[in-house]
């Protein structure tokens, strides 16, 4: 059973503005001070994805109460050069890291003589280079304690000779600079219980005043230096703003930056994108919920989400796609309009799907 919970640690140097984002995406009111490791402990909070179509759903189901996907946000403390050997708070916070999903690098791209830079000077470019390198060290830390001891279960167990060769190609990799996910997905899948950072998947936000947020070529120009990753821009200012609007004013004053959608919607959207996520939504007159699972999750998988049980003794599934739910307005009569469909074992999970699990325990 795969329980899908997303969680994303949220990285980088310190004074960057990661607290007040977190702040802003989890609408918490954590310590956000201008002077590095006002984060000691990593702050948690826990966020409901946006999902309109959980309150179109709860009217058709007679204002059922609703349940949204969640995102684990893990505030992680300003990481230092030097971070891997224990500068600043070091292995600490990068043990933090590890446990998570996805990362979100958040990086400095704009000017504040009131904010001071751990550098005393922000070049974004730099920036981005001090993280990445403090977290292929710690990895090849990890990396270089764990190859003595495998090369010796080796020699008893040939079984795992594999492992050692990939490893010391991760090692290889690590020391020239490279990270872990450099490497094919077959030889990941080898080293996996090594749990390494560089591994998972980044995004990068980068921390832009008003007027960059404006400035398609600005942001064009800093989305280059996250390649291959994702970039989003954010202003984490202005996400503190959004705070205490309504719904109107709050788009009203995005649109007015040429921006769509809140920070947080943003990085929702890019989390799923980059780990391959989608949502199915299940509904009736207890609740109205989103579920998070892999794209590619056939039917069992999916229903596994739910329950072990559901999956173990799983039987069919009843599906209608969520637009032909809506425009029949009841279960009911999108079924006399031949809209529910039974689907078996074989059935690849679709992200408008709203389902009905059949089983057996």
């Amino acid at each position: 059973m795969y329980v899908m919970s997303l969680s994303i640690g949220i990285v980088g140097l310190p004074n960057v503005g990661k607290s007040t984002l977190f702040n802003a995406l989890t609408n918490n009111n954590i310590l956000a001070a201008n002077y590095p490791f006002a984060t000691i402990e990593p702050n948690t909070g826990i966020v409901p994805v946006p999902d309109p179509r959980l309150n179109v759903l709860s009217k058709i189901y007679n204002d059922a109460p609703v349940k949204p996907a969640t995102v684990n946000f893990v505030d992680i403390a300003g990481l230092v050069a030097g971070a891997s050997k224990g500068e600043g708070l070091g292995n600490q916070f990068l043990a933090n890291i590890r446990t998570c999903n996805a990362i979100a690098h958040v990086v400095r791209a704009f000017d504040d003589g009131n904010v001071v830079h751990v550098d005393k000077e922000h070049n974004p470019q730099k920036d981005i280079e001090t993280i990445n390198t403090e977290l292929i060290l710690a990895d090849l830390q990890t990396v270089e304690n764990r190859l003595p001891k495998l090369a010796k279960e080796a020699k008893a167990n040939p079984k795992l000779k594999k492992q050692v060769e990939i490893t010391e190609k991760l090692k290889q990799a690590l020391e020239s600079g490279k990270p872990a996910n450099s490497l094919d997905e077959e030889q990941l899948e080898e080293v996996k219980d090594l749990q390494l950072i560089t591994m998972k998947q980044v995004i990068y936000v980068f921390n832009v005043d008003e007027e960059t947020l404006a400035n398609q070529d600005k942001k064009d120009s800093l989305a280059k230096l996250a390649l291959p990753s994702q970039a989003i821009f954010i202003c984490a200012k202005l996400e503190q703003e959004l705070q205490n609007l309504d719904e109107g004013d709050r788009a009203e004053l995005l649109e007015s930056y040429g921006v769509r959608s809140s920070g947080l919607e943003q990085l929702i959207h890019a989390a799923y994108e980059t780990l391959g996520l989608q949502s199915y939504l299940t509904a009736g007159e207890k609740e109205v919920r989103a579920w998070t699972i892999k794209q590619g999750y056939t039917a069992p998988q999916a229903a596994g989400v739910i329950h072990g049980d559901f999956e173990r003794g799983f039987i069919a599934a009843q599906v209608i796609d969520y637009k032909d739910l809506v425009e029949h307005g009841s279960e009911a009569v999108a079924k006399s309009a031949g809209k529910v469909r039974t689907e078996g074992k074989t059935y690849i999970m679709q992200p408008d799907d709203v389902v009905e699990f059949r089983f057996n325990v």
